[in-house]
């Protein structure tokens, strides 16, 4: 289904933004197909709220298990997913500074331009998602203060009708906030100090007992979260990065996919049949036949990767073009899965009950028309199996033709 959203006007400037600011209403979840009811109910990102973040006021995303966002340059679309990235990593337990750090400019370039500071010289952004899962639609919102100090201002964990934390700033002079969570025991509420510079939904495992009926909602909405936000894999592969040789020892794929060539090296053996498919979408995105992939052994423990062509003949991947090299680092990432890319998924929870989301700005870059309608036709019948979701970006008519065609959600920012 087409779900289209035109960019949101801008508002005016504001200010440091308040946990009084933050949203109270609980969304409801998309509508999800019916052949996907039938798949276990994995919790995972069904919307995105930029409230105040770069060129975004007031913006609420929908996002399917296929959403891409398409744009002119400017319109927004790399800042949506950084907001997404930003979430994960507070989420993974990453401080603040060390969430903001993919972000060019620091977190002052996440504030938008238009805003004021207030009295005290204070500056900053609101970003949020909804997670449906198991326990229904929970609501995350964040307040940050990016100047003077960088710091979490406000935090609201919403879900079943009610608010379940909230964090607020009471004392600018402590590196601390006062944090409210839901108890519904003796006393109705508990109130402890949590550190600024950290998600406190990903803390209340830590500080929640579990003992009241109240405390366990807390705790199940907490983990439907951090769940959902966890399992994410930024991924931008880096072409002249592939064509590097890679350690032999080096198997799990990172985000620029420049150990390609060693990941290659390990999973042809472990999943014929994942493998099959790999080299089926080479054939249809890579100039000539290709009848495998494989690697060959250099010296010092290295690898490179290699195009098996007919009669014997090889095409190492430092030969193919750029396009080429995006188009088939993509596919790897779309058919193996999390037990071969490098994401920090919440151990303590089966696989059977993670949704992988792979965040992929520029998705169609370097890509030609065919190779386009190819990836995205691959992402849409990988999605709908339930087990893998993706949020991209798409610049080219092909893309975006390729995405409508294969039923993708498509957010149109404008030209």
């Amino acid at each position: 289904m087409d779900a289209s959203c035109a960019r949101p006007a801008a508002g005016p400037p504001s200010q440091l933004p308040q946990v009084s600011q933050l949203p109270q209403q609980v969304s409801q979840p998309p509508q999800v197909p019916q052949q996907a009811s039938r798949l276990p109910q994995r919790p995972a990102v069904t919307e995105l709220r930029l409230s105040a973040f770069k060129s975004h006021r007031n913006a609420v995303f929908p996002l399917g298990p296929l959403t891409l966002f398409r744009g002119g340059s400017g319109s927004g679309k790399s800042s949506a997913l950084q907001a997404y990235e930003v979430l994960a990593r507070l989420a993974g337990g990453d401080t603040l500074e060390e969430a903001l750090a993919p972000v060019a400019g620091g977190p002052s370039a996440c504030v938008p331009q238009q805003a004021r500071p207030d009295a005290q010289g204070r500056r900053g952004f609101r970003i949020g998602c909804t997670v449906t899962g198991p326990v229904g639609p929970v609501q995350l919102d964040v307040a940050v203060q990016a100047e003077p100090a960088l710091r979490v201002v406000g935090e609201r964990l919403t879900g079943s009708g009610q608010t379940l934390l909230s964090t607020a700033l009471r004392d600018p002079g402590l590196r601390t906030v006062e944090a409210v969570w839901h108890t519904a025991g003796a006393v109705p509420v508990t109130r402890a100090p949590l550190p600024d510079d950290r998600l406190g939904t990903s803390l209340l495992p830590l500080r929640v007992a579990g003992k009241t009926a109240g405390q366990r909602m807390v705790l199940d909405a907490a983990e439907q979260v951090v769940v959902a936000l966890r399992s994410v894999f930024p991924c931008d592969p880096r072409p002249e990065l592939m064509r590097m040789p890679a350690a032999a020892r080096d198997g799990m794929l990172r985000g620029a996919c420049d150990n390609v060539a060693a990941v290659l090296g390990r999973t042809r053996h472990e999943c014929a049949i994942r493998h099959g498919l790999l080299v089926t979408a080479a054939g249809a995105g890579c100039r000539g036949p290709v009848e495998g992939l494989t690697v060959e052994e250099l010296d010092g423990g290295f690898l490179r990767a290699v195009l098996a062509r007919k009669a014997g003949a090889t095409t190492p991947l430092e030969r193919l073009a750029d396009g080429e090299l995006r188009y088939l680092a993509l596919c790897l990432v779309l058919l193996t899965g999390p037990g071969v890319l490098a994401v920090d998924q919440a151990a303590e929870v089966l696989p059977a009950l993670q949704t992988l989301t792979v965040l992929a700005d520029g998705l169609d870059r370097c890509l030609d028309e065919r190779q386009a309608r190819e990836l995205v036709g691959l992402a849409a019948r990988m999605c709908e199996r339930g087990h893998i979701r993706l949020v991209g970006t798409v610049r080219g008519a092909a893309g975006e033709e390729a995405a409508r065609a294969a039923g993708a959600s498509v957010v149109d920012l404008g030209p």
